[in-house]
């Protein structure tokens, strides 16, 4: 899995109209992006301007070109061309990708590769599903062995209980 981050600069005269629009994106546009290989995708923005994107793909050439050939990204591109200064070509493909050069995860994976021991640090699949290092051997095993999920993973099937006050 490839993980893009990316720099973009807004006008700062256009910044409470760009945030309205990513209030509410086009459903269709966000299913597309979906589609085509788009993951965990967020947008930062700094009160100057300053977008900084980050989206996980199997591929970036292929998630922007599976994008590319949908009406609904050349109309979306076409209407957030305004907000953007400096930009050459469309946003979706004209932005400044920036180098990783640091990765938790990935250093921990090669401390642990190189000590023949598990950190116990968390990782997620590629289908979301949340192990740890230590566990990986044994649900690779198993298939059985996973982590507590992540606070924002849990969706309980019952309402938590409530007291009268």
């Amino acid at each position: 899995m490839q993980r893009v981050c990316f720099q973009l600069q807004v006008d700062p005269a256009k910044l409470d109209e760009y945030r309205r629009r990513h209030a509410d994106v086009w459903p269709e546009f966000l299913v597309e992006l979906r589609r085509t290989g788009w993951q965990n995708y967020s947008l930062f923005l700094r009160d100057d301007g300053l977008l900084i994107g980050y989206f996980e793909t199997p591929d970036l050439a292929l998630a922007q070109a599976g994008m590319a050939a949908t009406a609904v990204n050349e109309r979306w591109q076409a209407e957030m061309a305004e907000f953007f200064e400096g930009l050459e070509g469309t946003p979706d493909q004209g932005f400044l990708q920036l180098t990783e050069i640091f990765n938790l995860d990935d250093q921990l994976g090669r401390a642990d590769a190189a000590t023949g021991s598990a950190t116990g640090t968390a990782t997620t699949s590629a289908t979301g599903t949340a192990t740890t290092s230590a566990a990986s051997e044994t649900a690779s095993a198993t298939g059985s062995a996973t982590a507590s999920p992540h606070p924002t993973d849990i969706h309980p099937t019952t309402p938590p209980a409530t007291t009268a006050g």
